[in-house]
């Protein structure tokens, strides 16, 4: 694991304090699921790899995903296959999704799950000793294979453990700045450590994006600080492009109360063992919300919704297993109609549900969280949960088979990619979409690095001096806007006015309070020196904050209409002819001061895939002898 020292040089934000270099065939940019496994892969394909992360190695938001692992493995339903599931995930999407993304997704997830028990994740199991699957929204069959409500973590710990047995060197807070690049190839990456202020370079052809989310930008999520746009932000500098960045998905279920916590995620797993949605007059609010497009599958009684828990009835599920989006959509009703619990949002409940034995071993972490944080019994009264910020569908538009981005040895993976879930990810897919891309997308990597051969792009020490400045600019200034304030400010304009209902009115008045943040931006000061410098961190984050802020909510504006994760007041319902046939593409504009939009058709779906969407086959693939 790679080590730096502290040295006595590196005191003020005036002084340079040295420059430390590294030379790899491939570096990887974060080391959350998608960052290790595109390392494994690529350091498995012989390339010298290294992972450069902002936080510590596995404090990434995979271990929020705590459900499970969503893949067609079929050990509690013989009929699930890649097919449904490849179905599934498209519906749930809108259709807006790359339909080869969602292809190669759905065939290789089983495979890369028995690859993470290969490498000794330890799975629940069922009665006959299979890796048990777990019920999840959206999805037809139970296909998520789980590790109680720890599943992120249990990934986490593999892929981490594997990591270090193997030697890949590791810099740890560490943050990339800024991409390099010689004409119109990759280069290497600049960046500083945090502790000391001192700046690196690495000098590597290839270039992994594996940074996670946005969620920073807003007052009410449940990400962390690490999430502030920064590979969708290094991307749109280098040259890539951004896809679909107006889908935001708000997860239906996070803590309201106490304040401290508002936003922590309450995992999907609590609906899929039993729990049910209820709103301040003890009505179960769902069955009021079920879209004409799930009618067909979703149960319309309480009794047939009680009975599916059982014995699966017709396989018509309970409303509160809806995707995401429609689910959040319909508390977010209840609590404008006034029917919300006593801290603004609605209940949650699993103890009328679930005895607490039950409950203590299919959900440990939810009973620890409320205990400890809440002081709430999740066996013994509801949780008051509501939609928090919690996944950005958006990201860096890449090619589907090789993660490449429109930037020669520049890829992308995980949350910071774009393409694969269309409007709306379903719950489990994003653990199955880091095992399978991240894995391409190093081997990808690997490769193109090798085929370079001795004619790799050098590093020009001009672009190094042009990000040393543009990273210590805030010390120039005195007697600027404290950083702070400036992201404050943001998230909230972002959650009032880009949050989970939006109109245009509101969209054009965020965007004017954008530009209004840039200009504060300009003029931000910092105090201190490098060292333990948490202002000067925030004041680099920022920039990546602003520009990704004014994609979602410029591509926000520009689609009239509401389809999965992004919900216009004024265009309510979906207009398949105008917009179900494209998607929007963000790019940086030719000043580098903000940004431009430009529709691009949907690739073509080839027709044995469209067949699944057709009506015979609508009920289920795995029904038809091609689907078996």
């Amino acid at each position: 694991m790679a080590r730096h020292e502290m040295t006595g040089n590196e005191m003020s934000g005036e002084h340079s304090g040295g420059m430390e270099r590294h030379t790899y065939d491939v570096v990887v940019v974060g080391a959350g699921g998608a960052g290790l496994r595109a390392a494994i892969a690529a350091h498995d394909a012989g390339a010298r790899t290294a992972i450069v992360c902002k936080s510590l190695l596995g404090k990434a938001h995979t271990v929020m995903a705590e459900g499970g692992i969503a893949a067609a493995m079929g050990n509690r339903w013989p009929e699930d296959n890649w097919e449904v599931h490849f179905r599934d995930t498209m519906r749930g999407g809108k259709m807006l999704n790359n339909w080869r993304m969602a292809q190669l997704h759905a065939q290789e997830a089983p495979e890369r799950v028995m690859e993470l028990e290969d490498w000794g994740a330890l799975f629940d199991r069922t009665d006959d000793g299979l890796i048990s699957q777990r019920d999840f929204g959206g999805h037809r069959y139970a296909r998520l294979a789980h590790v109680g409500d720890r599943t992120g973590l249990e990934m986490i710990r593999t892929l981490q453990q594997r990591a270090v047995q193997l030697g890949i060197d590791v810099f740890m807070e560490c943050t990339v700045t800024d991409l390099l690049k010689d004409g119109d190839k990759v280069s290497g990456a600049f960046g500083y450590w945090r502790e000391t202020g001192r700046f690196v370079t690495f000098e590597a052809p290839s270039v992994i994006l594996a940074t996670g989310g946005i969620g920073k930008s807003f007052k009410v999520t449940s990400n962390s600080w690490e999430y502030t746009g920064d590979g969708h932000a290094l991307a749109l500098r280098a040259g890539a492009s951004l896809i679909n960045m107006e889908f935001v998905q708000f997860h239906p279920t996070g803590m309201v109360w106490p304040p401290s916590v508002k936003g922590l995620l309450v995992t999907e797993s609590v609906r899929g063992d039993g729990g049910i949605l209820k709103n301040s007059e003890g009505e179960r609010f769902m069955f009021d919300y079920i879209p004409e497009y799930f009618k067909s599958e979703t149960a319309d009684t309480v009794e047939e919704a009680d009975r599916w828990y059982d014995d699966k009835a017709n396989n018509r599920r309970p409303p509160e297993l809806l995707p995401r989006d429609e689910v959040a959509r319909a508390i977010n009703s209840e609590i404008k109609a006034g029917r919300g619990s006593p801290h603004g949002g609605i209940y949650l409940d699993i103890a009328s549900r679930r005895s607490p034995e039950f409950i203590r071993k299919r959900l440990p972490s939810m009973y620890h969280q409320f205990k400890e944080l809440a002081d709430v019994d999740i066996t013994a009264e509801p949780m008051e949960i509501g939609p928090t910020c919690h996944y950005v569908m958006g990201g860096v538009e890449v090619d589907p088979d090789t993660e490449v981005t429109a930037v020669p040895g520049l890829y992308a993976v995980g949350e910071c990619s774009g393409g694969m879930h269309g409007s709306n990810r379903l719950g489990g897919n994003s653990l199955s979409d880091l095992l399978v891309f991240g894995r391409r997308a190093g081997e990808a990597a690997a490769s193109y690095a090798a085929g370079l051969g001795g004619n790799r792009p050098a590093v020009a020490p001009a672009d190094v001096k042009a990000a040393e400045v543009s990273a210590l600019a805030p010390f120039e200034l005195e007697g600027g806007e404290n950083p702070y304030s400036i992201q404050g400010d943001l998230q909230q304009s972002m959650n009032d006015l880009v949050g989970i209902i939006r109109t245009a009115e509101e969209l054009e008045r965020s965007l004017e309070e954008i530009e209004a943040f840039k200009v504060r931006a300009a003029a931000m000061a910092v105090e201190g020196h490098r060292q333990y410098n948490p202002g000067w961190h925030l004041a680099l984050d920022l920039r990546n904050m602003l520009v990704v802020s004014e994609c979602i909510a410029k591509a926000a504006l520009a689609r009239q209409e509401s389809r999965g994760g992004h919900t216009r007041d004024d265009f309510p319902g979906p207009n398949d002819e105008e917009w179900g046939v494209k998607n929007l593409i963000v790019t940086l504009n030719d000043q580098g001061t903000g940004v431009d939009l430009h529709e691009k058709p949907l690739p073509v779906m080839p027709d044995e895939l469209k067949r699944y969407f057709e009506p015979a086959a609508a009920e289920s693939p795995a029904d038809s002898k091609e689907g078996k």
